[in-house]
């Protein structure tokens, strides 16, 4: 699947399951806002590794840049997926197991020296689509300023929020300090 950017895929977004649709599809949504094409599949380490390997062999002739990986439980495929390319892999570790991802989170993050994987928190594809804009705007002058501005909103939706706190002020509460040195 192609996001609707159109052109060739940057990013590939590999879970191993379809159980995990709902949660990579915010890294697919990530990738819509900023205009970066993406593909999209279902792979897994253990049960499909022929396919992983097919996938991943071909990822970067095909164009891809960064992959990201989703998979809960052990958690393999963003190391086995690292272990076949030279790509940037960025690992989602997946909350479906009894431990409730703690056990995905290790499996992503703990991977042997000479074959790193970025790991972002349990459920986080938002978090890992957002690293990947990051290390396609290296590149991409105009991506990078649409991730400038991104961060520019942030930064006003918090100054909302903290207007809206304020401006709602109760007996005894004390406005917080605003800039410089504390008293």
């Amino acid at each position: 699947m192609t996001g609707p950017a159109g052109g060739r895929p940057l990013v590939g977004i590999v879970m191993g399951s379809d159980s995990d649709l709902a949660t990579m599809d915010e890294a697919a949504r990530v990738l819509q806002e900023f205009g970066v094409a993406y593909e999209m599949t279902v792979a897994s380490a253990h049960r499909s590794p022929a396919r992983v390997e097919q996938y991943v062999s071909g990822a970067e002739a095909r164009g891809i840049r960064v992959l990201i990986a989703g998979a809960g439980a052990a958690a393999h495929l963003a190391g086995v997926l690292a272990a076949h390319t030279v790509l940037p892999v960025i690992g989602v570790p997946l909350a479906g197991s009894t431990l409730g991802g703690l056990d995905a989170l290790l499996s992503t993050a703990q991977m042997p020296g000479g074959v790193p994987v970025a790991t972002v928190g349990i459920g986080g594809a938002r978090n890992a689509a957002l690293l990947a804009v990051q290390v396609l705007a290296t590149a991409d002058p105009a991506l990078r300023e649409r991730y400038r501005a991104y961060k520019a909103r942030l930064a006003d939706e918090v100054e909302e929020k903290a207007s809206r706190l304020a401006a709602r002020a109760e007996p005894g509460m004390v406005p917080p300090h605003q800039g410089g040195r504390t008293p």
